[in-house]
């Protein structure tokens, strides 16, 4: 394919995309195909001769298509939204054709330094403490990382380090490997398994700390687990609240154990990965308070502030908190000006070598929404989850199991958890909507989510409606059977 083909092709697979995004409330928003669908359905090898992308583009239809989720349907409501709009689109283009590999400021100046400035861009948006930002000469500062998960592993090693190097200090007497098998993390029982996991590849302890009735971690639970680890020679270092957990959307009490971590330098890491891009709206912001008390902040833009995945934005107050876990300088990777102090090398705030241009995409989608606009989008889905919302309670077959603060409403029939599993497997069934559900102190509870750019009022009513008539053929069922 040369230049010239390209041009040609590049406008009709621009066409097929917008064509696609346009008509997906057509398409049926969950697939129906069974394991291992797809490999009949292409040669066992790769051709030997070239292809014609006519026949290539046809097969995007026969062979993909039919095995896709369509996450920006309307009618996709479960896990978490996943960003996506035309600006951003346009952005991950340029940042392909460019093609740079940004691991440091030499490699891509432009690429370091967008990156640099967006982050300070988007924490004035949600009014981020001033130690956080890099301004010209701050000591703390923003990057991109691929998903919350690799921020909070990337956190959580940092912490290590540092707590390694600290007790060191207290305790000549200790190995390296003695500290370590001393330290222990903590996070709520609501927190994303992938704390958890994190937990295993830095191969420290990871404690769940129990929540309250409304599912929030408070600061006397977790000062009752401190005190017993400590008395039992345990090393306390870090503790990852969530602001806005997978299950219900609840929040963790950060002025209550904010304190308390400093107090017991105690790394605190904020997991935000939904909620955050709500705090760019003056009304939700206070759910942010206690950011002050954090070492380290993250949530992904790539969920719900209109920036295509990958794009998980992580703030320090401290960048050398991480450059001294990560940084590792072979020769060929130096450059004129590292030692400058005046250029930022990503590379050791990160796992990966290499990176993308992702700051192109938040440089985009902020000029061509602006701030307003961007909350205007949020703002709409925190409406549509309302007016969800009022409908279940309308219907008193139906209950409300957690706080609807944003996009999220946990709801189930009034009755056993099997019962709400079978309405589940009837709803995914039909495929007319998708949801997924959650555990909530042991009630099984469905998740209904606000997730595409293009959901209105008419495909929550849709939505309502159909459980409804599905709610109520399996209770006539049941009370048949009894």
């Amino acid at each position: 394919m040369d230049a010239a083909e390209f041009r040609r092709r590049g406008k009709e697979m621009v066409d097929y995309i917008a064509d696609y995004l346009e008509q997906i409330e057509k398409r049926q928003v969950y697939p129906d195909v069974e394991p291992g669908y797809l490999r009949p359905l292409i040669p066992d090898s790769a051709p030997e001769e070239p292809e014609r992308f006519e026949d290539i583009l046809q097969d995007v239809e026969r062979v993909i298509m039919p095995g896709v989720t369509h996450w920006h349907s309307p009618y996709f409501f479960a896990y978490f939204p996943t960003a996506s709009s035309f600006p951003a689109l346009l952005a991950d283009m340029l940042s392909g054709g460019i093609g740079c590999i940004g691991f440091s400021w030499a490699s891509s100046p432009a690429c370091t330094e967008l990156e640099t400035v967006m982050l300070d861009w988007l924490g004035k948006m949600i009014n981020l403490p001033p130690q956080f930002l890099a301004g010209k000469d701050g000591e703390g500062g923003g990057v991109i990382q691929e998903s919350f998960s690799q921020a909070t592993l990337v956190a959580l090693l940092a912490a290590r380090t540092k707590a390694i190097h600290r007790v060191q200090r207290e305790k000549r007497e200790l190995t390296q490997g003695e500290i370590i098998g001393r330290l222990v993390a903590y996070t709520s029982d609501q927190a994303h398994f992938s704390v958890e996991k994190a937990g295993l590849i830095a191969g420290v302890k990871i404690k769940e700390v129990p929540t309250d009735d409304k599912f929030a971690v408070r600061g006397s639970a977790l000062r009752k687990i401190l005190d017993q680890d400590k008395a039992a020679g345990l090393i306390p270092f870090f503790f990852c609240a969530t602001l806005g957990t997978t299950t219900c959307c609840s929040f963790d009490k950060l002025p209550e154990l904010g304190p308390m971590c400093n107090a017991e330098n105690i790394w605190m890491h904020i997991d935000a990965a939904y909620a955050g891009s709500s705090f760019i709206c003056p009304e939700f912001r206070h759910l942010l308070n206690g950011v002050e008390f954090a070492d380290s902040f993250n949530f992904n833009p790539h969920k719900w502030l209109l920036v295509n995945f990958d794009c998980s934005t992580m703030w320090v107050k401290k960048r050398t908190d991480l450059t001294c876990a990560f940084k590792i300088d072979p020769v060929y990777l130096k450059h004129d000006h590292q030692e400058s102090g005046l250029i930022t090398d990503y590379r050791h705030w990160q796992i990966p070598l290499g990176r993308r241009f992702r700051s192109l995409k938040m440089w985009f989608v902020f000029r061509m929404y602006g701030v307003k606009g961007l909350q205007e989008y949020i703002r709409k889905h925190v409406k549509l989850a309302h007016e969800f919302k009022d409908l279940v309670l309308q219907d008193d077959r139906f209950e409300i199991c957690a706080d609807v603060v944003l996009g999220l409403v946990c709801f189930r029939l009034k009755g056993t958890n099997e019962l709400n599993e079978a309405l589940l497997k009837s709803i995914n069934n039909a495929r007319k909507i998708h949801l997924v559900p959650c555990r909530l102190k042991g009630k099984f509870v469905l998740r209904f989510s606000i997730c595409a750019r293009t959901a209105e009022s008419a495909h929550v009513q849709f939505a309502w409606k159909h459980i409804v008539m599905l709610a109520s053929e399996l209770l006539k069922a049941q009370k048949q059977q009894q």
